[in-house]
């Protein structure tokens, strides 16, 4: 799914692998983890299949660097895996694990319920400075319609962090921490 991820972001614009990489930190990281190195190896698997293509911008007194832009193949795989809806049932680590913890000693199950619940708390609290930087996009009138679905992913996001925090907190309290 980077693959797509990848397609999504470049069908707004041309973009060079590391504005790729910055825009995926702002925004698809709250909920799908790349590496750089993983997002570099994508952008490359999109290119030989025809899905990217990419131009070598040359510039004065500093490094040439290459822009990425997506082609109309790549535009209708991205159409294709839009209209797709067998994704919604996904593979879930920390359920699995949660599930198994019985073989681990108490003090171990807890540590690892204490972290889920201080990371959920973190992500929650970066929400507020997407919150305003998505008010600012809306306000200006950019990209109206792609911000709807930004605020409706961005919602999603503060729910699901929200929901983790309680939910492991619940598993505390039932631990007897």
């Amino acid at each position: 799914m980077l693959k797509h991820g990848i397609l999504g972001l470049l069908n707004y614009y041309p973009m060079t692998g590391y504005e790729i990489n910055e825009v995926f930190k702002e925004s698809l990281s709250y909920f799908w983890v790349a590496q750089t190195s993983q997002i570099y190896r994508e952008l490359q698997k999109l290119r030989d299949s025809g899905w990217v293509a990419d131009e070598l911008i040359e510039q004065e007194k500093r490094p040439d660097k290459k822009l990425f832009r997506i082609t109309d193949e790549g535009r209708e795989e991205l159409r294709r895996w839009l209209k797709d809806g067998s994704s919604l049932k996904t593979n879930t680590p920390l359920l699995m694990k949660s599930f198994f913890f019985s073989e681990l000693p108490g003090e171990d199950a807890k540590a690892f319920f204490v972290h889920i619940r201080d990371d959920a708390r973190e992500h929650l609290a970066q929400f507020p400075k997407n919150r305003e930087k998505l008010d600012r996009i809306e306000s200006s009138g950019e990209n109206r319609e792609a911000s709807l679905y930004w605020g409706m992913t961005l919602d999603y996001g503060i729910r699901y962090y929200e929901m983790l925090a309680e939910w492991a907190e619940e598993c505390l309290r039932k631990l007897g921490e």
